[in-house]
């Protein structure tokens, strides 16, 4: 009960600094405009800070020995849960397919699970480093391959961008800001060139991290007020086949995965946390921008969002009747 009461007040922080979010772009206090500069301070600046500080301060190389095998893990995760996600996506109705296997697929791999291990480990523990090398690839994946959930007749919408144009700016986005910092901040640690950074630094960077959690919620609240003004049908159907499957049946199949390959806490609850976490909140814009329907990507996140706050406390604790924590 004590893992389940941490988890779902770690969750139910997270939800309701997007509820302030919504609440802020309601009221008129910011204008939305300023949601898309405040999301390039969240990705590019404040994100990259706070994976640098946490890797440089906290990662232990000589407690994980095998770190380098936590990539490897990854991309054993994302192989199963891209199984799970084409093969479930059948369930959804044809119309919605593409959006319903592309909010399966990509999930929200860092927001969710650093709060929670923070929640529960304390703010500084050494499952925090880890998250971030282990997951330090999957924005270059979403960013090179999200367009393939969708068909050629969904791209009219963007015809008129020239192709140069969105090479370069995926070219960008696969050596993102995150990636770069991962890489930097490991290599950094690996040479014991941290002992001589100036102290003044590692805080200068801790102090802008400290600020890209609550701007990212900040801004999905608000981003979400705003897609909803547009108001479009409601696919009740199609949130609930999505939640039980994205919240529900994804954790399951890992736990029952997981219990089989008996792999090292860290991975183990790593992995688990990635299966049990809604959908990454930049779905609906990719989505629109390949010509998809964006109203239905906000209404399997906004759905995958609320029902995670029992959601994940309840899965969470059956993984540690599992794999309880030492």
């Amino acid at each position: 009960m004590h893992i389940f009461n941490i988890t779902l007040q770690s969750v139910a922080a997270l939800l309701a600094i997007g509820v302030l979010g919504f609440w802020i772009i309601k009221r008129h206090i910011i204008p939305e405009n300023i949601l898309r500069f405040l999301a390039i301070l969240a990705i590019d600046i404040a994100l990259p800070c706070v994976v640098l500080a946490n890797i440089v301060t906290q990662f232990s190389p000589s407690s994980f020995a095998n770190w380098w095998h936590y990539p490897l893990w990854w991309l054993v995760f994302s192989a199963i849960a891209l199984v799970l996600s084409l093969v479930t996506m059948f369930v959804s109705a044809k119309a919605t397919r593409r959006e319903f296997a592309i909010s399966l697929f990509f999930q929200n791999g860092i927001f969710f699970p650093l709060i929670i291990i923070s929640g529960i480990f304390g703010p500084t523990n050494s499952y925090t480093p880890i998250l971030f090398i282990f997951i330090a690839f999957h924005p270059s994946l979403y960013f090179s391959t999200n367009h393939l959930f969708f068909n050629k007749n969904t791209l009219q919408a963007g015809k008129n961008i020239e192709e140069k144009g969105k090479n370069r700016m995926r070219l960008g986005r696969i050596l993102n800001p995150v990636l770069i910092s991962t890489v930097a901040a490991t290599a950094i640690k690996l040479s014991g060139a941290d002992s001589h950074l100036p102290t003044f630094i590692v805080t200068v960077f801790q102090m802008l991290g400290g600020m890209s959690l609550p701007l990212l919620m900040l801004i999905l609240g608000g981003s979400l007020y705003v897609d909803f003004q547009n108001k479009g049908p409601l696919y009740i159907k199609e949130i609930i086949k999505f939640v039980l499957i994205k919240n529900v049946l994804f954790p399951l199949v890992f736990i029952a995965l997981l219990v089989f390959a008996r792999p090292a806490y860290p991975i183990a609850m790593i992995m688990f946390l990635e299966s049990a976490i809604p959908p990454i909140t930049a779905i609906p814009i990719e989505t629109e921008r390949q010509g998809g329907n964006r109203s239905i990507t906000n209404q399997f996140i906004l759905g995958s969002f609320v029902f995670s706050i029992l959601s994940i406390p309840l899965m969470f604790n059956l993984f540690t009747m599992y794999f309880p924590m030492s």
